[in-house]
C-alpha cells in the first residue's frame, strides 16, 4: 500500500483498516493479516512503557519502534505501509529540526508521518510535502495537547468547536495532508468532516461515518484490564487468557512437568 491507494480506497468506498503496532513480532502477525496499514503511535509511551501520556515519547525510542516493526514487515516481505508518529515538541522547534526529526522516522522504515493540530502545523506540513515526507493530520482529541485540554476529552461537542475542527481539517489538507485522523468527536461531525474532506479520514472514538478506523493494539485484543474508552471494542480478550496460560506455565514448573524428557536434551 501506498499514500496513493488511501486516496483510491476512498474514491472507491473502501473503508481503510488500520491498526497501532509497536514490535517485531507483533509485526510478523500484521504482515500476514489483510490490514492495510499501521500506525507506531506515540501511544507506546503510554501502552508499552507505562508513561499517563504520550509526551514522554522522543525520536530514540520512535525510531526504535518504528525499525523494529519495518523489520518485521521485511523478514514476511511485506508492503504494509507505515505511519510514525512525531514526538511531542518535534515539529515545534524550526523547519530544519523538524525536517531531521521526520528524516529519522523515515529512515528508521516509516513511510509517513503523523503530526497533531492545525494552528502553526501548515508551513511544516507543506514543507515536509516539498521535501518528500508524506504527512498524515491528526485533529479532535489531539493527546499531545492533554495539558490544554485539561485531559483526555471529547472534542467538538458545540457548533463553534465542531466548525473549528472541520476548518482545520480542510486547512491541513490543502497544506499536502495525504490523510487525516480525527479522534475523540462526535460521530456527526466525523461523518461531515469526511464527506467535506478530498483526502480519506481515519477514525478513533469519531464514528463510523470516516472512511477508516484505526484501533490500539492493546485495546482490541483486551490486554488491558480496567476502564476503557467508549469507542473501544475488545475483538478479543487476553489479558485473562494470558494470565491463564501464565498460571499453566508456573504449575507445570512447580510440578516438574516441564520440562519432559522430550523436551531435554
Amino acid at each position: 500500500m501506498n499514500i496513493h491507494d488511501f486516496a483510491k480506497k476512498k474514491l472507491d468506498g473502501t473503508k481503510i483498516s488500520c491498526v497501532t503496532c509497536y514490535d517485531y513480532s507483533s509485526a510478523l502477525i500484521v504482515a500476514e493479516s489483510d490490514i492495510d496499514c499501521v500506525l507506531v503511535g506515540d501511544s507506546l509511551a503510554m501502552t508499552i512503557y507505562g508513561y499517563d501520556s504520550t509526551l514522554p515519547a522522543d525520536i530514540p525510542m520512535m525510531s526504535a519502534h518504528i525499525a523494529a516493526v519495518a523489520r518485521g514487515f521485511k523478514a514476511k516481505s511485506s508492503q504494509k505501509f507505515i505511519i510514525g508518529d512525531m514526538p511531542f515538541t518535534t515539529y515545534r522547534r524550526g523547519l530544519d529540526n523538524a525536517v531531521d526529526a521526520a528524516g529519522a522516522l523515515l529512515k528508521a522504515g516509516a513511510h509517513a508521518v503523523k503530526l497533531e493540530g492545525a494552528d502553526g502545523n501548515l508551513e511544516i506540513v507543506k514543507h515536509f510535502v516539498e521535501g518528500g515526507i508524506p504527512v498524515m493530520g491528526h485533529i479532535g482529541l489531539t493527546p499531545q495537547f492533554v495539558n490544554t485540554m485539561g485531559g483526555f476529552k471529547v472534542q467538538g461537542r458545540n457548533d463553534e468547536k465542531a466548525q473549528k475542527i472541520l476548518e482545520d481539517a480542510l486547512r491541513l489538507e490543502a497544506a499536502g495532508c495525504f490523510s487525516l485522523v480525527i479522534e475523540g468527536v462526535p460521530a456527526a461531525l466525523g461523518e461531515k468532516i469526511s464527506k467535506e474532506l478530498k483526502i480519506p479520514t481515519i477514525g478513533i472514538g469519531a464514528g463510523k461515518g470516516c472512511d477508516g478506523q484505526v484501533l490500539v493494539w492493546q485495546d482490541f485484543l483486551g490486554l488491558n484490564n480496567g476502564h476503557k474508552a467508549r469507542f473501544v471494542r475488545e475483538f478479543a480478550h487476553q489479558f485473562d487468557e494470558t494470565k491463564t496460560v501464565l498460571n499453566r506455565v508456573h504449575e507445570a514448573i512447580l510440578n516438574a512437568e516441564y520440562p519432559n524428557n522430550a523436551e531435554s536434551y
